[in-house]
Parts: C-alpha cells; structure tokens; sequence
C-alpha cells in the first residue's frame, strides 16, 4: 500500500470531519443495510510487510460510523480463509447478536455471512474479533455511533485506534508465555469456542462470595516485563515486548497528519484496540477535557495526560490554541516509548517525534477514575445481588483466574431479570486487569474501597492489590462474559459468565 493511499484511507474513514457529519444526518431517513467485510490486507510497519486482518466497509473504510437514530443493520461477510465472529464493543445487543462463541452462536465460517439488525447507543464503541487470538492481528475496527446533541457542537471529529503490533504471530507471542509450543497454543485457543451448553453449580443469592485457589507465583516476571512500583511494592507491566505500536496503522516514522482549522474545535474518539498494552494519552501542549468515557457522557475533566486502559475509549474535547502542530501521543505504561498522531493547521509543519525520545511513564492508575462522574448515573437502589470476584494470576506459571477458577470451568453468576448487581472485583496479582462485562452499561461506584459516584462504562482497570465495585441493573437476559480484556490473560483462564436464570442450556 503506498503512502497516498494510506492517508486516503485515514482520512476517509479515520480522520472525520464536521461536514461529513453532517451528511451522516441527512441520510438517517434511509432505511438501508450496511455491509462489512472482514478479510485480510498487506500493511507496512517500519518499512517492513505484514499480513494483518481488517474490518472495513464495501469502500475500503475500517469499521462503521452510523448517523444519529440509525438502526444496527449490518451483514457481515467473513472473507478470510478462518472461521471469525465480531463482537460489538460496548453496545448492547440481544445476546445472540453480541458476538461471543456460544454453542448456541457459533463462530462464522469461511466465505460465510451473517446478519446483525438491533438499537445502538450512541458514543465511541469498537468492534473486534472474539474467536481466538485474531485481535491480536488487528481483527479489530472504530464503531462510532453518533448523536444530534454532538453534531450541534459543530467539532471537527477525529478518531484515533491505538494498537500493539508484533511480526511474530500471536500463537508465538502466547508460546512464550506459557512455555508452550505454538500448535499446543491453537488447541487452547478452541476452549474459548462453543463452551459446553451444561450448567456447572451455581452461583447467586445476596453476598455470594468468591473464593481464590493460589496466588499462582505472584510478582514472577518473565525478562521482557517492565516492572513498575505501586506504594513501594513491585508490579509487573507488559507481557509483551512488541515490535510496534500503531496510531490509525502507522508509527511515528511516518504518522498520520490530520489536518486541522486554526483554532480549529475538535472531538478525539481515542480507543485503545490494543491487546495486551496500555497507554497514557498525552496532549502535550493543549488542554482538553474528557466528555464521555467508553461512550457514556460524564461532566468535563480537565487534563493534558490522561489514562487509557485497554479496551477503554475516550472522549476528549480540545479547542487549539491558534496555529500550529499539535501531537496527540499514546505513551505506553512503564516506558519511554510512544506512538500518535499530529494535528496541523494548514501551513504548518509536522515535527519529527522520536518514539522513545520522552521521559519514562509510569503504570496507568485510576487517578481520573475517581474524578468522573456520570451524566445519566444510575437511579439509586439498594443492591439485590452482590458478588466478590477475585482477581489472581501470575507470571510463572502463566494463568489467571477468577475466584479460582479457569475457562472453561467456570461457575456462572445467575441473574434474576431486575436485579440491582454489584460486583466487588478484587485483585490479588501484581498486574493491573481491564474488566470488560459484556451486554450491559455499568457505573464504578467504589475504588479501592472509597465511594464515588463515577462513571458508566464496559471496561474498568483494577489495578494490583486494589478493588473497584461496580453496578448495574439486570434488564438484558442471555449468556455473558466477563473477562479480562488482556488477551493473553483472558486465554490462559480469566474469563466467566454471567447468565439470567431464565436462559436454558
């Protein structure tokens, strides 16, 4: 792919203007299918070729961007030589769209379609393979859903994907985890399709607690691991030591330019896409304010660095300060190393910016977590359901668990249609644990054990040794994941499943 044509696709489908959006909105009159595609493509990192996955539309463009009262009316057409299945990141779906490989919904098969047709929310979401480990090859795309209230801010609409890239393969990637070969890899792979249908013990009733069965050589790191320090003690970062890190495709060798208005208004939608990796966003010299976490509106924040777990989005707002160029950096947790994009008003030119040339970051916190405070929070109500989850795993061996216990063997937390849930997620490793609970918006109401009234979200960082308890209410029946959104941690065991009682298997 030249370099013209990558920009051509940046700015197609990445970098999006008012003026588009505003033709978004003239065509929500049109009742019409969308159509997305998932196959393969040749990508350039660092001068050097790589055959990765992609989620684009009939035109080339990643992902969909769907226009204010748009329904979700998708066909997806699996055009890669391997068996796929997309999940919705952060929307709520019937579950039997939400695109998990139950038995009852198994995954696509080659040259295969499948339709999708329900009410998206509005917000910044994204979308991903969950058959294997195929995100890790970029399966993964923007899902922006937009409303009327942000095309009256009358902002220029950027979206910045963040990734972590590596030419080796990711069944490799994980062989090293584990001390396991690559085909021992693929066969674990499969344990996260079709999950068998029988119901194990179950778990439900007020304060249903859980249980750990080892801490599983807690604080052993593998060479390649970074280690930070929280309170003095000593954390593990980084399972990976990858070869890239990609903004919208592209490193700072060559990263995308966005070209802005002098004193441009601008919205950033930044989704950190990454597997295994987290970042702090860095502003530099402007100032923003974060609108909306994981697509859900809070009231501002104030900020120039922010932190950005994985699977996390934000939303940020920035008013430029005149002329000028203006880089947006993803700084990876524990580092100096670094990726992004540069926003220029016209004449201006772009700096060069050395990917390892800042000061060393340290591990991301929930620091903003608690300073964000939901605009629709939920209405308040007395638990009927509370669960304690702990968190536990290790380097050495390379597992992780959730009360003990490892995917596929699980105990399925039973809901009852209704129910106020809170879930106290308790962590017990050295390493910090983005959870992600499909199908249902939830707010952080506690961190490390101190009420706030915070934010609603799908994905919530729980950082080593500490807690967060969050909330929500049960009014979306099905089978439902809860994991931990670092691939190579979900993989090797820490993953559940949340389930109404009125779904039979």
């Amino acid at each position: 792919m030249t370099m013209v044509s990558r920009r051509g696709l940046m700015a197609g489908g990445l970098s999006l203007s008012a003026m588009t959006a505003v033709g978004a909105h003239a065509a929500t009159a049109i009742e019409s299918k969308r159509r997305l595609i998932a196959d393969t493509r040749s990508l350039e990192v660092n001068g050097r070729a790589a055959k990765v996955f992609r989620l684009s539309d009939e035109a080339g463009r990643p992902g969909l961007t769907l226009a204010p009262g748009e329904r979700f009316q998708v066909e997806l057409a699996n055009q890669t030589a391997d068996n796929t299945i997309i999940h919705w990141h952060g929307q709520l779906p019937p579950w039997t769209q939400d695109g998990f490989p139950w038995p009852q919904t198994p995954p696509i098969a080659p040259a295969a379609t499948r339709t999708y047709d329900y009410a998206p929310i509005p917000g910044t979401y994204w979308m991903h393979s969950h058959q294997g480990l195929q995100e890790q090859s970029l399966m993964t795309a923007p899902l922006i859903v937009r409303d009327a209230i942000e095309l009256r801010e009358d902002r220029q609409e950027i979206v910045l994907m963040l990734h972590d890239f590596s030419f080796r393969s990711p069944d490799a990637l994980l062989a090293s985890l584990t001390g396991q070969t690559p085909s021992q890899i693929r066969a674990l792979a499969t344990t996260s399709e079709n999950v068998s249908a029988s119901s194990p013990p179950q778990v439900s009733g007020e304060n249903a607690m859980g249980m750990m069965q080892g801490m599983q050589g807690m604080g052993t790191m593998s060479k390649k691991n970074v280690m930070g320090s929280m309170g003095g003690m000593k954390m593990d970062l980084n399972d990976i030591d990858y070869d890239a890190f990609l903004a919208n495709d592209r490193t700072l060798s060559d990263p995308e330019i966005v070209q802005v208005e002098r004193s441009g208004r601008v919205r950033l939608r930044i989704i950190n896409g990454a597997s295994s990796s987290q970042f702090w966003v860095d502003l530099g010299a402007l100032a923003g304010h974060v609108v909306a976490v994981d697509g859900h509106p809070v009231y501002p924040v104030a900020g120039r660095r922010f932190p950005l777990a994985i699977a996390q989005r934000l939303d940020i707002l920035v008013d430029l300060p005149g002329a000028g160029a203006f880089p947006i950096l993803a700084r990876l947790e524990g580092t100096r190393r670094c990726t992004g994009i540069v926003l220029t008003t016209p004449g201006a030119s772009a700096p060069r910016i050395d990917e390892t040339g800042l000061d060393r970051m340290q591990p991301i916190d929930n620091s903003m977590e608690t300073r964000l405070v939901a605009r629709a929070p939920l209405a308040p109500r007395q638990p009927d359901l509370v669960h304690r989850m702990v968190l536990a795993g290790g380097m050495k061996p390379y597992s992780w668990s959730l009360n003990g216990e490892y995917w596929p063997h699980i105990t399925p937390l039973v809901l009852q249609m209704g129910q106020r849930v809170e879930i106290e997620m308790v962590n017990n490793s050295m390493m910090a644990h983005p959870m992600h609970l499909h199908g249902h918006a939830f707010q952080v109401i506690a961190v490390n054990g101190q009420p706030i009234r915070g934010a609603k979200r799908d994905t919530v960082l729980v950082t080593p040794m500490g807690s967060v308890r969050i909330a929500f209410d049960a009014n979306n029946p099905g089978r439902w994941p809860l994991h931990c959104h670092n691939l190579y941690h979900m993989m090797t065991g820490m993953i559940t499943e949340v389930r109404y009682d009125s779904i039979k298997v």
